[in-house]
């Protein structure tokens, strides 16, 4: 299996619509092909950043044959850097695949049409779920990202529809 090194400058989008705000880093072209041959599409990829090991982890393609690995809170808090720093980076495809929690698929189950819903989703979307899931920190918070998933998939919401509804949720529970 291929994998590559090198050094790469943490950035941050500013006005980028969905990618607003994001904190990422870019792969070279010929970087990616080495990796994954040709292909413009996403792919999932492990390794490590500066030493902190990453794995399940999306690079999008943001055009021009370029991909972005975005660096989440548990990443950049994992290097320790943030936008302007620099970071070693080391990786190969991950070809493991991303099975959702049991107990999510539980609670879907029970919900027929939510079920459907989250099997209709793209496989990046279903995962996009699944590690937001996973990534909880305590069972309560668990709990709460199940519930949320399911009501999402009951009102026909992909992963971003529901972060944005949720979002707009919290803002007006502090303005009410």
């Amino acid at each position: 299996m291929a994998s590559v090194h090198f050094t790469a400058t943490i950035k941050k989008f500013d006005q980028q619509g969905e990618k607003t705000g994001w904190t990422y880093i870019e792969l070279p072209v010929d970087l990616a092909q080495e990796l994954n041959g040709a292909s413009k599409k996403g792919f999932r990829v492990k390794g490590k950043l500066d030493g902190y090991a990453i794995e399940k982890t999306a690079l999008i393609p943001i055009g021009g044959g370029v991909l972005i690995l975005p660096l989440n809170a548990a990443m950049r808090k994992g290097i320790g850097k943030g936008k302007g720093a620099t970071v070693s980076v080391q990786l190969a495809v991950d070809t493991q695949e991303i099975k959702p929690p049991a107990e999510l698929m539980e609670c879907l189950q029970d919900e027929p049409e939510a079920l459907a819903m989250f099997n209709s989703l793209a496989k990046s979307h279903q995962n996009y779920f699944t590690r937001w899931i996973t990534e909880a920190k305590t069972e309560s918070t668990k709990a709460k990202r199940i519930a949320i998933t399911v009501s999402a998939m009951l009102k026909g919401q992909d992963y971003g529809a529901a972060l944005r509804s949720l979002k707009s949720e919290a803002a007006a529970a502090k303005r009410g």
